[in-house]
């Protein structure tokens, strides 16, 4: 469920007092331990973002080069709320030390590949949450995303696709042949009517 506000701020300021106080919570634990001098905050996606802004990666994000490479998100979404840590997606040392951090708290984690839902504030150890943010420096984490790009680069089936396709004819320029082919082709004469006359 995207936002519409402009601002962190005014995200915020739009949602009901549990959340805001829950939101602010991990916001400020974030705020606490992110790499300042790698990762901004701002409003992306419709949700409040910590990404690596093109002053410091001009390449930006390859699913979208306008945005800055997103790090993390925080958002109230329509029955729960939610914290999306990128840096735990597709990175295994990463992924392992998060999920045993998390079970050490006792609480009970609710996670997809990337995103952390919860209900309320009490659901979440904001220690584990602050020491993950703590352990990517902004230039590690663009290591590790670089790194990952250039190995899908190698491996991509879509993209050893593509590179055959393009080895191939074209299908305009190989329907001028086909039509050339066509005219080059004797035409059969159409058969002679013969008429008999009546003797």
């Amino acid at each position: 469920m995207q936002n519409r506000a402009d601002t962190v701020e005014q995200y915020l300021a739009e949602l009901p007092p549990d959340r805001r106080e829950a939101l602010q919570a991990v916001r400020k634990i974030i705020l606490e331990n992110l790499d300042k001098s790698g990762f901004e905050e701002g409003m992306q996606y419709g949700m409040i973002g910590y990404y690596v802004p093109h002053s410091v990666f001009p390449a930006g994000y390859h699913c979208d080069h306008r945005q800055p490479l997103p790090f993390a998100s925080l958002a109230s979404q329509k029955s729960h709320m939610a914290l999306y840590l990128m840096c735990v997606y597709d990175n295994e040392e990463n992924g392992r030390w998060f999920r045993e951090s998390w079970a050490k708290s006792g609480k009970k984690l609710d996670m997809g590949k990337s995103c952390i839902r919860f209900k309320k504030l009490s659901d979440i150890p904001l220690d584990v949450i602050g020491e993950m943010i703590k352990r990517v420096p902004a230039s590690k984490y663009i290591e590790h995303y670089q790194a990952g790009l250039e190995a899908m680069g190698k491996g991509s089936t879509k993209k050893k696709a593509v590179a055959a396709a393009s080895s191939k004819p074209s299908a305009e320029k190989a329907a001028p042949k086909k039509a050339a082919s066509k005219k080059a082709a004797p035409k059969k004469a159409a058969p002679k009517k013969v008429t008999r006359r009546a003797h």
